[in-house]
């Protein structure tokens, strides 16, 4: 479907958009609808870069090989996940280069800090993306919980209105699927003796709440102005259900839930 245009004689923008139409290039789109789209995908950009960083620091604590590669295609995928949205951010005239460079993705605050819904510093990576990692089994809590929550997200967002950006979210979909697979795979390991399930529902009780908040308030009233664009089309707390019931189905089996 072509670009909408906002002409006396044309759709207004918001009805076409909330009806399911789709945008397909910067130059027709509305400045309101520019700038929720360019904080939706800042928001995906800097949560991939700020994941990355946080697990490449987990890499030398893998237990084998077979886990270190695991935690390196992890890393690797999703900066590439962050560069194929940055690259779209670069059509509205984002500079890529400093972007990428801006902030310190590294960077995560005390573990006891408190965020719950709010952002925190300079970037608009997640909240839970704050919070520092403590070992192995916690990494893989988090790469669990986490990649979960991202699976609910992405179907959400492969549906946007911004048909280059719905493309790209449909198409990493798979591979960050693999990435939570790989997370569960190593938690059954973990969870195959009493100590390590005891160290994986320490984890489980740290992350739950705050993976949890990353879905955002109920009842949001932001919510309302994505759906009029067409970049939103369920409640978070729709998404949150989704992925309370994914969280079940996939702890469960290892007695973790």
């Amino acid at each position: 479907m072509s670009d909408a245009t906002t002409s006396s004689d044309a759709m207004p923008i918001e009805d076409y958009l909330a009806q399911g139409g789709q945008l397909t290039s910067p130059g027709n789109v509305p400045a309101r609808y520019r700038g929720e789209l360019l904080r939706l995908m800042a928001n995906f950009v800097d949560s991939e870069l700020a994941a990355s960083a946080g697990f490449a620091d987990t890499i030398n604590d893998a237990p084998g090989i077979t886990a270190r590669i695991a935690a390196c295609r992890i890393t690797l995928e999703k900066a590439d996940h962050a560069e194929r949205v940055l690259d779209l951010m670069g059509d509205f005239g984002v500079d890529e280069g400093r972007y990428a460079t801006q902030h310190p993705w590294a960077a995560r605050l005390p573990r006891d800090a408190t965020l719950g819904h709010a952002r925190h510093g300079a970037d608009m990576r997640l909240a839970v993306f704050h919070y520092p990692i403590e070992g192995w089994t916690d990494a893989i809590v988090l790469n669990v919980l986490q990649g979960l929550a991202a699976t609910v997200t992405l179907a959400e967002m492969g549906r946007v209105s911004y048909a280059p950006l719905a493309d790209v979210f449909r198409a990493i979909a798979p591979r960050e699927k693999r990435h939570t697979d790989l997370g569960v795979t190593g938690l059954a390991e973990i969870a195959a003796t009493e100590e390590g399930r005891a160290e994986a529902r320490a984890s489980i009780a740290y992350w739950r709440p705050r993976v949890a908040d990353s879905f955002g308030a109920a009842k949001s009233a932001r919510y309302e102005t994505l759906r009029r664009f067409g970049l939103r089309h369920r409640p978070n707390e729709a998404l949150l259900a989704d992925w309370t019931a994914a969280v079940t189905a996939a702890l469960a089996p290892l007695g973790l839930d």
